[in-house]
């Protein structure tokens, strides 16, 4: 399974994994209405902070790519970050990682909206 389809299936179950990793916005799962609307609304900052508090120490998944790898307990090496990037569509110099994380959380956060993820105000992007 892919590092995107193994963040998606953390949020949104299984069926998440089917999501679409490329370019463009993705469709909702599950539905054969042909409808672009997401079959079900999700409070991804209750997942996350949930998960986060179980690891026993501080996450800012909100502001960083690592701590939310780290609290769906997904690998978050840097090699990991170098292939999500590389799932993703990432054009960008790989070996900047400060450009590349922060480009990262941005794309995880409109993907997650854009499959029913609620997320809070302070994250939009």
């Amino acid at each position: 399974m892919s590092i995107f389809g193994k963040i998606m299936g953390a949020i949104f179950g299984t069926k998440a994994e089917a999501a679409p990793a490329g370019g463009g916005t993705a469709t909702s799962t599950g539905s054969s209405s042909g409808s672009a609307a997401p079959a079900q609304t999700v409070d991804v900052a209750a997942i996350v902070d949930k998960a986060a508090a179980a690891k026993g120490e501080k996450l800012e998944w909100r502001t960083s790519i690592v701590d939310l790898m780290k609290a769906l307990d997904i690998d978050s090496s840097f090699t990991a970050r170098k292939e999500l990037a590389k799932e993703l569509g990432y054009t960008g110099d790989s070996s900047d990682s400060a450009s590349m994380n922060i480009w990262l959380h941005k794309q995880i956060m409109i993907k997650f909206a854009a499959n029913g993820g609620k997320l809070p105000p302070e994250i939009k992007h």
